[in-house]
């Protein structure tokens, strides 16, 4: 069945904090409305003060809700790759009914017996993708929802974070006075948005280059295996700038907006600008070779920790290469610069919607893309994470809001959105090279 309806997501980012309202018709994404808002309670990705980042979601919202013509009631929120975790997860029932006919209700039982686990006491599980059932015996079934059984097993991976991020996040969009409808983890929803097909088969690197901090995320076998933040991003590029010529930070942003390139080699050393220096009052001449080279610097530094992490793993012997995302991702030169340091095929994403074609919108994009995908059974399987009852798939997004010609016009009834996606079978995997057959191995030891 074709999606439909109206969903919200909210990306809580380190730079701004930004909202997207996308309408769906028979499966087509229509985005009607945009907000941004400075981020003035978040470092490093990490929330630093609730008061204030409830303030920028407020912001946010609202400057969606005007362009959308709706109230905002609920929305689906990014929850960052920080100290995130994978591990594999097997859990096994007994079908309750006398039937013997598998329900929603089994679907939750069985994950709730594969997330018998030991988690420390600062960590809680995030989400539960399941991967696959069995039934009786019977292998690689997808949906097992009205099948007869006995034994029910559920294979799948469980992603665990920091209570104190997911905390946080949560008390930060209920004090904005909003709804959660699902927590998703930002990388499984990049990763399962901008890929294509193959690329999540085959095995493909997605960096996301994000103002405070860069993240790493792997797709191989069509599952997110594994993540890395490195706490440095597009805004310490621009305080480099800012120490080394001397001039303030809005200055030094606006001179890499309008100036920087992070491949010293596309510039040219004859090629120069005026700068605002503190303590002088005539501005000084400085060339884009020498803004570049500062440029550059930084850009370097990310693009190595992040080669370190994934030499470790050997991600870089998947075929798909590395996929970069992210606002720092739109500076000239980076593509070059990543290309040369990883020595593998690096391509910029952009997203493809009118007004929003910068990398900047990426992760908002990919929430709501992602929540409108999610079938039944994730559903059913992750409300063993969250303890929600399982009812009909019905979830109220928004309620729509237009502009009253008259104080006594009522307010229209919130108008119930049903969703019934289809699962995507998982094709086998036939010609991977040996290498790529033993990856992550170690991983999931």
């Amino acid at each position: 069945m074709a999606k439909s309806g109206i969903y919200v997501g909210l990306d809580i980012g380190t730079s701004s904090v930004k909202v997207v309202v996308a309408e769906y018709v028979d499966n087509q994404m229509n985005i009607i409305g945009v907000g941004n808002a400075k981020s003035e309670g978040i470092n490093r990705g990490i929330v630093v003060d609730i008061e204030k980042t409830v303030n920028a979601i407020q912001r946010a919202v609202k400057q969606a809700e005007e362009k959308a013509g709706i109230q905002i009631r609920s929305v689906s929120v990014g929850l960052p790759a920080n100290l995130l975790e994978v591990e594999n997860c097997q859990g096994m029932i007994a079908v309750n009914s006398e039937s013997k006919e598998i329900t929603e209700e089994d679907v939750k039982n069985v994950a709730s017996a594969a997330m018998v686990r030991s988690v420390p006491p600062e960590r809680q599980i995030v989400a539960i993708i399941p991967q696959e059932f069995t039934v009786d015996g019977f292998e690689g079934i997808k949906d097992p929802r009205g099948m007869i059984g006995v034994r029910l097993e559920m294979f799948g991976l469980i992603y665990t974070g920091p209570k104190t991020i997911v905390h946080n996040v949560k008390k930060c969009v209920e004090k904005a006075g909003l709804i959660i409808d699902e927590v998703i983890i930002t990388p499984l929803a990049l990763t399962e948005t901008i890929l294509s097909d193959g690329e999540k088969d085959f095995g493909t690197i997605v960096m996301d280059l994000g103002g405070g901090q860069t993240t790493v995320a792997v797709m191989h076998d069509k599952q997110l295996k594994f993540t890395d933040v490195n706490q440095e991003g597009g805004e310490f590029v621009t305080k480099d700038i800012s120490t080394v010529l001397n001039t303030s930070f809005n200055n030094a942003e606006a001179l890499k907006i309008n100036y920087g390139d992070a491949y010293p080699e596309r510039t040219s050393a004859a090629e120069d600008f005026p700068v605002d220096v503190i303590g002088k009052d005539e501005p000084i001449k400085v060339d884009e070779r020498y803004l570049s080279e500062i440029i550059e610097a930084r850009m370097e530094q990310i693009f190595n920790k992040a080669k370190d992490v994934l030499d470790d793993i050997e991600a870089f012997e998947l075929p798909g290469g590395v996929v970069l995302t992210g606002g720092a991702a739109s500076l000239p030169g980076v593509v070059d610069l990543a290309q040369e340091i990883f020595d593998t095929t690096v391509k910029l994403y952009v997203p493809n919607h009118m007004g929003l074609r910068n990398p900047v919108f990426t992760n908002v994009i990919s929430l709501v893309d992602y929540a409108a995908n999610l079938g039944d059974v994730y559903r059913a399987a992750n409300a063993a994470v969250t303890g929600e009852k399982l009812t009909k798939t019905v979830k109220s997004v928004v309620k729509e809001a237009p502009v009253k010609e008259t104080p006594k016009q009522e307010e229209p009834k919130d108008a119930p959105v049903y969703q019934d996606v289809d699962d995507e079978s998982k094709q086998d995997n036939e010609s991977i090279t040996d290498k790529v057959k033993g990856f992550f191995s170690n991983i999931f030891d």
